[in-house]
């Protein structure tokens, strides 16, 4: 309580004592600030993060909760912009960048309005009930805040409407050819009777903290806010989906086709990638990360003796029954099973280990025939909660085993669960360094992490080793495609046949992805180019090191900015490149 004493004197000018703040403290005085209005702003996060502070409550869509939160944007940057970074040391003058670069891009974002879009096939409201994966029930006080969140469910789907109608009257609609997968979701929710909703599984039982005595109440309080306000606001919005805005969705698949959708695709790849490339200098460097990940698979295919070509050998990994497992069941064993496998490799390749463990999950049913092969959840910033590897069983006949081995190194260790926690664990850094996601970061690690299974031994199986090149093939492929779709008049299936031909992932897999790229312009940019930067450092370390470079302290040394834009990343490792030159 102290220390956020000090830090709201500190906002004043002044600290305890009457003198003036010194620039660090009036900086990390508005990092605290800022945090603090972000959770405000975002309850939903704000629970996931572990802070019950503001669990009974839903965000504020409403358009003057909008305009203020951009207006606090403006605000906020004219703050920082008023602290000069040469008065600050080399941490702050750090944590200064970044969080300007943070607060430009969100001020960049207003003009495309992209909040008029709120939902797509892979979330929105649709899938509010799978908060209760992150933010479990466990006690009375949780119970009720959950309520109180069914209760105001109504006018949050209300808030959600008016957007996306607000949408329509601008011309700012996603295509339909994506969002005609949310009509199952929204009528799955659209149910008559209060038992048959997924919202009730909550009150079926309790845990042994929540008393008998109150059981019954916490049971008809949770009856009577999911009849009065869940289930009516989701029929009603699933009428609005069904017959006004579904009707209204763009026929067009390209971002570039909204209004002012060039500027928009341009501003998300810069944003994406944290660089300053174009979608055509992005286009050509897929086109040749493409070409030299053929010549390596031609190479694994003629090491395991394949008699026919390329797309041949693709066809019999997408098709041989031996490939994939029938049941769920066992493909989630699988892959918990892998996971401790990686786990005593990794201290061939860090010195550093998150102390937050992590656990394997199902992605819940309801989102599963829609959603990803996998994804990370990161644990609470308290450490109350895990993180969690989640994989998706649905369709197991669709889920290779050839690529589980690099799955899980991207997904769990040491991609994203190494980040994320080992993220949290930089108390010296405020919250908003300890939690940040920048994508080319995250996702550029991740998937630098699949490769580390060659270090770490874990390729001995060609096959293991095609996955990886699969995968690596798979993130080649986004930076054609999706620059394809978006800057270059693709259309679906051109870029859903360009991928089958240049990958081995499956079917399904693959018009998951294509339709992923549509809905979310320019994020799957990241990755690749995460990756070819990380790589890239790494090379010039060992390089210029020569028998001075570890690839323990290399990797540590990457992780220990926590998430940061590439130019951020590359300026550190210098640093640390020359301290080694000069014996520190």
């Amino acid at each position: 309580m102290r220390r956020w004493m000090l830090v709201a004197v500190a906002a004043l000018g002044l600290v305890a004592g009457g003198r003036a703040a010194t620039p660090s403290e009036t900086l990390n005085a508005l990092f605290a600030e800022e945090w603090e209005r972000g959770l405000r702003e975002d309850p939903l996060a704000a629970s996931e993060m572990g802070d019950a502070r503001f669990a009974d409550r839903l965000p504020d869509l409403s358009p003057e909760a909008i305009a203020a939160s951009q207006e606090a944007d403006r605000k906020a940057l004219a703050r920082l912009e008023a602290i000069d970074p040469e008065a600050l040391s080399e941490h702050d003058r750090i944590n200064h960048e970044v969080f300007g670069w943070l607060l430009r891009q969100r001020i960049a974002a207003h003009r495309f309005r992209r909040h008029l879009i709120p939902l797509n096939q892979q979330g929105g409201i649709q899938s509010f009930v799978n908060l209760l994966e992150q933010v479990p029930l466990r006690t009375v006080a949780d119970y009720e805040n959950w309520i109180a969140r069914l209760r105001a469910f109504d006018r949050y789907a209300a808030q959600t409407e008016a957007l996306m109608r607000q949408g329509i009257e601008a011309g700012i609609v996603p295509p339909r050819v994506v969002m005609q997968r949310v009509l199952p979701a929204l009528a799955a929710q659209a149910v008559e009777r209060v038992e048959d909703s997924p919202f009730w599984n909550a009150f079926r039982s309790f845990p042994d903290a929540v008393p008998e005595p109150e059981r019954e109440r916490l049971r008809d309080a949770g009856r009577a806010a999911i009849l009065s306000s869940v289930l009516p606001a989701y029929r009603r919005f699933r009428d609005f989906f069904e017959s006004t805005y579904l009707p209204a969705c763009s026929e067009s698949i390209a971002a570039s086709d909204l209004p002012d959708g060039e500027a928009y695709y341009a501003w998300a790849a810069g944003y994406y990638t944290t660089t300053a490339l174009t979608p055509e200098a992005i286009h050509r460097i897929g086109l040749a990360e493409v070409e030299r990940i053929t010549q390596e698979m031609e190479a694994v295919r003629r090491e395991l003796g394949f008699a026919g070509d390329l797309p041949a050998f693709f066809t019999h990994l997408r098709t041989d029954p031996r490939y994939f497992f029938t049941r769920g069941e066992d493909l989630l064993q699988a892959y918990r099973a892998l996971a401790k496998r990686i786990d005593p490799e990794l201290v061939r390749v860090f010195r550093r280990l998150p102390r937050l463990p992590y656990g394997v999950r199902p992605i819940p049913d309801n989102i599963a025939p829609d959603t990803y092969t996998a994804y990370y959840q990161p644990g609470a910033v308290d450490g109350s909660r895990a993180g969690y590897y989640y994989v998706n069983l649905y369709k197991p006949e669709s889920r290779p085993k050839w690529e589980m081995m690099a799955l899980t190194l991207h997904e769990a260790v040491p991609g994203h669960h190494f980040q994320f926690a080992l993220g949290l664990e930089l108390p010296e850094q405020p919250m908003f360094r300890r939690t940040a996601y920048i994508t080319a970061y995250g996702e550029g690690w991740a998937l630098y992490a699949e490769r580390l299974g060659y270090d770490m031994g874990l390729y001995e199986d060609p096959l293991d080793r095609m996955g990886q090149l699969a995968y690596d093939m798979w993130r080649a492929v986004r930076l054609v495609v999706d620059t394809g779709i978006h800057a270059k008049g693709w259309s679906r299936q051109q870029a859903i046949d360009y991928f089958l031909a240049h990958a081995p992932k499956t079917a399904h897999d693959v018009v998951n992805e294509i339709d992923r790229y549509i809905a979310w312009p320019g994020q799957a940019l990241a990755y690749k180019i995460g990756q070819l930067k990380i790589s890239e450092l790494r090379a010039r370390a060992e390089r210029e090191l020569g028998a001075r470079f570890d690839l323990r302290d290399f990797h540590d040394t990457v992780l220990a900015t926590g998430s940061v834009p590439l130019s951020v990343l590359e300026r550190h490792v210098q640093r640390w490149i020359a301290r080694r030159k000069a014996g520190a």
